[in-house]
């Protein structure tokens, strides 16, 4: 078996805002399930938001698996995508996953790309939320799909930790 190489996951999301503490309570059921061999290489931060300084610390050799409720899917609706793949979703035309924060997570991808001089791997899992008020707890159907949303975020860190050619399991 290959060493995993390090992976940072950002958990992002805020749980008094309804269906964006969703990130929060996914990673809080998966962690203690990960294989000791993952866990060692796993580098878990919380951001309310997704901030540029989270991707710019980035060491060079790690990967990077950002979580967050998004805008623009359907509630409970999970997606898996490569961070080299999102500066051109958010620059193409038509609806686009986001994060309900202040910049388009793709744009800071871009971003940090630039000044980092090159692409981040790993990849961003969302899933779609519908309530992101104060005060409210996670809504039934972002509830409903976070065991799907807990799978797809394991299976994303498995990936950024296999080096080019191998999965680790």
């Amino acid at each position: 078996m290959t060493n995993p190489r390090p992976v940072r996951l950002l958990v992002c999301g805020n749980a008094d805002r309804g269906d964006d503490g969703a990130a929060l309570a996914a990673v809080a059921g998966l962690l203690a399930g990960l294989p000791p061999h993952l866990l060692s290489v796993l580098d878990v931060r919380r951001c309310e938001q997704l901030d540029l300084d989270d991707l710019l610390d980035l060491p060079t050799a790690a990967a990077c698996v950002i979580t967050d409720a998004v805008v623009g899917l359907a509630p409970g609706d999970v997606v898996s995508i490569p961070l080299t793949e999102l500066p051109d979703r958010d620059a193409a035309a038509g609806p686009v996953p986001r994060s309900s924060h202040v910049l388009p997570i793709g744009q800071l991808v871009a971003i940090a790309e630039v000044m980092r001089e090159h692409p981040l791997e790993g990849s961003f899992v969302g899933i779609g939320g519908r309530s992101f008020g104060f005060g409210r707890g996670i809504g039934r159907p972002v509830r409903a799909a976070l065991p799907a949303y807990r799978a797809a975020i394991e299976s994303a860190l498995i990936d950024a930790a296999a080096t080019v050619g191998t999965r680790i399991v």
